[in-house]
């Protein structure tokens, strides 16, 4: 079974102006923008990853989201929740989380930061 098509056309077409690469990411097709994953609609019926601000994780489960997870029961922690597919049925829900994605983007969050380079020593 695979992610649901129809979500990520939809997805496409919210994004399209920020030009996102779609790859192959937790058994589904993540849209990344500037090589950081905001979305990602997930195999087997539907549902979006979502990856938003930490700071506003309980906002969100309290919005219907839910936490993420990881293989049984292993949480993803704070900043990763899961959107059920009957949550994305209009597009104004689907912004909605899209946006709170692009929020956490925005902030250059999420962000891995390259090693501090050695300077050689005499």
């Amino acid at each position: 079974m695979g992610y649901n098509a129809e979500l990520a056309d939809r997805i496409r077409l919210s994004l399209s102006g920020r030009h996102p690469r779609e790859v192959r990411m937790f058994g589904g097709l993540a849209f990344m923008v500037d090589d950081r994953m905001l979305v990602c609609v997930t195999i087997g019926g539907g549902t979006l990853l979502v990856r938003v601000a930490p700071e506003r994780d309980a906002e969100y489960l309290d919005r219907g989201a839910r936490r993420a997870v990881m293989g049984k029961g292993r949480s993803m922690g704070e900043g990763w929740i899961t959107v059920d597919e009957e949550a994305l049925h209009d597009d104004a829900d689907l912004r909605y989380w899209l946006d709170a994605a692009l929020e956490f983007h925005a902030n250059g969050s999420g962000k891995k930061s390259k090693p501090a380079k050695k300077t050689p020593t005499r």
